[in-house]
């Protein structure tokens, strides 16, 4: 991004015929200043949503359910008996079915196969920029700058999907009934000469059935989307136009906003403060961009001070954002302890308030 080079017009009379010539902003008022900004690119949010895995369905089998029956069987058969020649017996065994067949069902789980879906979450974009010779003799600056077109490529992100490969099926097998035998007496040889009737006798035996037959439930697991956020151009940016700005402006000007020890938290005092200040300036200059600049005391190691006061700049710049102020219009810098504003360097002894006056949040308009 192009340094700032603010213009103060203190005789604007004299100056407006090569305001004109020279692409300057034309009838300036004495001592205003101004910045030469490029309109940026306006986008907006969409989300886009994808189906990461197809519906399935999920199948278990509810076993069947028996209960015990009881029956009456005949053990013995009636007969006759004679008095001097009792009838002969032998024993046979008879066959029975003691436990229904069964259907027995197994389940086949739904398969998945692997797949992806790529999306386009930023557009491809283009800007202006601004180059500077650096031996450029002429004391027109705009004669020692060349402009050139930069795009800047779409971006793309990739999705895992799963897509059904084969769906949850069921097969069945018949296990056999259980079979079982009783015995009873049957006469081989019947009595006479005086016949006696012998009564038949009885028993009771319990066996198994069937009393609820086995079943397949069935689940419906849906299917599983998800949600991808993309940018994309509402308005194209690139047109060169001048904003009267402060003067104050164009130099580190301090945010007053203070921090927690060792956090990069926003406390809600300082978020109201970069409402007033930045979040009104930003909005009622949409064309200018703005330099972040945070800094530390010397207290602690450099290297741990640059990255709090980067953690620092980048979390105003990302409370800016969150506001509805393009990033692109921010730049965000950490420079540690650095730029102490006094002597209070490593190895000084200096007391609380001396170090606070090192530890700042500062901003200032540039050109973009």
């Amino acid at each position: 991004m192009k340094r700032l080079l603010p213009i103060i017009f203190v005789l604007a009379v004299s100056l407006n015929a090569a305001a004109q010539s020279d692409g300057l902003p034309t009838n300036p008022d004495p001592g205003k200043c101004y910045v030469k900004c490029v309109t940026h690119d306006e986008f907006k949010t969409e989300t886009v949503e994808l189906k990461i895995q197809d519906a399935y369905k999920v199948l278990s089998v509810v076993p069947a359910k028996y209960k015990w029956v009881e029956e009456r069987v005949l053990i013995k058969e009636a007969s006759k008996k004679l008095v001097y020649h009792p009838a002969q017996y032998e024993w046979k065994e008879v066959p029975y079915v003691k436990k229904e067949a069964e259907k027995l069902l197994s389940i086949k789980p739904a398969t998945f196969g692997t797949g992806s879906e790529t999306v386009m979450i930023f557009p491809e974009t283009g800007s202006w920029e601004y180059t500077s010779y650096a031996d450029c003799t002429s004391p027109n600056p705009e004669d020692c700058k060349t402009l050139c077109y930069v795009t800047k490529d779409a971006q793309y992100t990739t999705i895992n999907t799963k897509p059904l490969a084969g769906d949850a099926s069921t097969s069945e097998n018949i296990k056999s009934a259980a079979n079982a035998t009783y015995k009873k007496q049957v006469v081989v040889k019947k009595a006479w000469v005086e016949e006696i009737e012998i009564p038949a006798k009885y028993s009771t035996i319990k066996r198994q059935v069937i009393d609820v037959p086995a079943k397949v439930t069935e689940n419906t697991i849906p299917a599983k989307f998800k949600t991808v956020s993309k940018q994309v151009l509402t308005k194209k940016g690139g047109i060169s136009t001048w904003e009267e700005i402060d003067c104050g402006l164009v130099r580190a000007t301090k945010l007053n906003i203070l921090w927690n020890s060792g956090s990069a938290t926003l406390r809600s005092d300082a978020k109201r403060v970069i409402d007033n200040k930045l979040v009104t300036l930003m909005t009622s200059k949409p064309a200018i961009s703005i330099e972040l600049g945070s800094h530390t005391d010397s207290q602690g190691s450099a290297e741990f001070n640059r990255a709090l006061s980067q953690r620092r700049a980048d979390a105003v710049k990302n409370y800016l954002v969150s506001k509805g102020i393009n990033a692109s219009r921010i730049v965000s810098k950490g420079f540690g302890e650095s730029r102490l504003l006094n002597n209070c360097s490593d190895g000084v002894p200096c007391t609380a308030r001396q170090h606070q006056v090192n530890r700042r949040t500062e901003y200032r308009v540039i050109g973009n």
